[in-house]
């Protein structure tokens, strides 16, 4: 492929077709800030037979955030919606993707604060069941597993409701395994790897799906408001089967919780791993409940408002951190046109129509410059005199994009609030009632690599831990 004048340098990489895809699978990180150090800021890298043009400079980020009509999601999402959840290829008609983003707006605002109060009853639930029996000695369980159980069922219950006999689904477990084995061949799925060749996966996809269906939906009460207006929606669309449907349901749900709770997991491992952390979280809990006048183990459920979890700094400042060091998404577009991309110090750069531009936060996330010590955990790095930190700075620049786990512009995740408002509520009960304690506070965990590049990443291994209820 040649080159014109004033486009990125291109890296091809010697191997026919693959290119660099070996090095950037193998660390996509320091593939590409290498590649930087020795091309600059703005490169293009051919990769399994893809031309993908990175922008590494998080100064530069607002260039290719606002060329919102010359880059384009939706394409990319149809074609990974169709591939990895049997979307049907009629999801790019005349005003769907439209009608689709309204459904989004039933996460924000009024029913933002009643998925919010439902999903900390569901939490209560599954905890009081659990983990908040009787019996007042230590238990042992891992941490992972623990976040993976609660987090999933209170999830499932807040958005697709309850079964209309009971508080709690059956089946609860297997669906969740069921989804995490299939989130582990997803980029598998999008590199285009026929499904037949992943062993069980065709057949797990199928049952999550079956499971979807209106036979079972319609056994249950308390869906969402949410869930309620997408069903709606596609309801309006009579081409679309109801399996159909079942794999928007399917996506819908692999979306909340696949990077909700990793999240959880490396913010709880965190804390427990650091007193001082632990403790000042706790001490910031305790004063939040004193002045809304709840006590603990009364017998009443404890209720956090959206004030009272904004007010919480301190475990907001460790959520965005455990995000900072293990959110390693990287933000696709596609090239509609050819078209001048302008950039900062009156530079430009030729971007050709059909190629992809793409951001890399985690470079910005890891990058010294802007993170003192980027390689380090430190649960109070975003709070500043008492208020959260906000000024991170490039070159002297202050940046706008210093924090991107949840993608950015149109297709920013709808699901933001949620997601952390959920690790918030689940992390304060944690610290509320229980007792929590590491069982090995010296051996460190480690990112599992598999989902580098598409979300929140999980450990390679689940510590240990012991808890009990805490004594009134």
């Amino acid at each position: 492929m040649y080159r014109r004048e004033g486009e990125p340098p291109l890296i091809k990489g010697w191997i026919p077709y693959l290119g660099k895809a070996v090095e950037f699978t193998r660390d996509a990180h320091k593939f590409l800030t290498t590649t930087q150090d020795k091309h600059g800021d703005i490169f293009t890298v051919r990769i399994a037979g893809k031309y993908i043009t990175f922008v590494m400079d998080p100064v530069l980020y607002p260039c290719v955030i606002k060329q919102g009509k010359k880059l384009d999601f939706h394409e990319l999402s149809h074609k990974a919606g169709q591939t990895v959840f049997t979307f049907p290829p009629d999801l790019g008609i005349q005003g769907l993707a439209e009608n689709l983003a309204h459904t989004f707006s039933f996460l924000r605002g009024d029913h933002l604060i009643l998925l919010t109060e439902s999903m900390m009853g569901n939490l209560q639930l599954v905890l009081k069941q659990d983990y908040l029996c009787e019996e007042s000695g230590w238990r042992v369980g891992g941490v992972h597993h623990f976040c993976r159980h609660v987090m999933f069922e209170a999830t499932f219950l807040t958005l697709f409701g309850k079964p209309s006999h009971t508080t709690r689904h059956v089946d609860t477990d297997a669906l969740r395994e069921k989804l995490f084995q299939f989130d582990g061949v997803f980029l598998l799925l999008l590199a285009q790897v026929p499904i037949s060749l992943l062993g069980s996966m065709k057949t797990i996809r199928e049952e999550i799906i079956c499971s979807l269906l209106p036979e079972n939906r319609q056994k249950w009460c308390g869906t969402s408001r949410f869930l309620q207006e997408t069903a709606n929606m596609l309801d309006l669309y009579p081409m679309f089967r109801e399996k159909d449907k079942a794999g928007l349901y399917f996506s819908l749900l692999w979306g909340s919780v696949t990077n909700t709770i990793p999240a959880m997991f490396w913010t709880m491992y965190h804390l427990l791993k650091s007193p001082e952390a632990l403790a000042t979280v706790r001490r910031e809990l305790n004063q939040v409940l004193q002045l809304s006048g709840q006590e603990v183990g009364c017998g009443q459920d404890i209720t956090l408002t959206q004030e009272q979890l904004d007010s919480l700094l301190y475990l907001g400042s460790a959520i965005k951190e455990s995000l900072r060091l293990y959110s390693v998404a990287a933000n696709f577009r596609l090239t509609q046109e050819d078209f001048n991309l302008q950039l900062d110090r009156g530079r430009c750069a030729k971007i050709r129509k059909g190629d992809f531009l793409v951001l890399f936060p985690m470079a910005t996330h890891l990058d010294p410059e802007v993170y003192e010590d980027p390689e380090v955990y430190k649960f109070d790095r975003f709070v500043e005199d008492g208020k959260e930190k906000k000024d991170f700075y490039k070159r002297g620049q202050k940046l706008k994009y210093y924090l991107m786990p949840f993608a950015s512009g149109s297709t920013i995740c709808p699901g933001r609030f949620l997601a952390t408002n959920g690790i918030k509520l689940l992390l304060s009960l944690v610290l509320l009632h229980l007792d929590v304690e590491l069982l090995d506070n010296r051996q460190a965990v480690t990112m599992n690599p598999g989902r580098i590049g598409l979300g929140t990443v999980s450990p390679n291994s689940d510590p240990p831990f012991r808890y009990r209820p805490r004594p009134l």
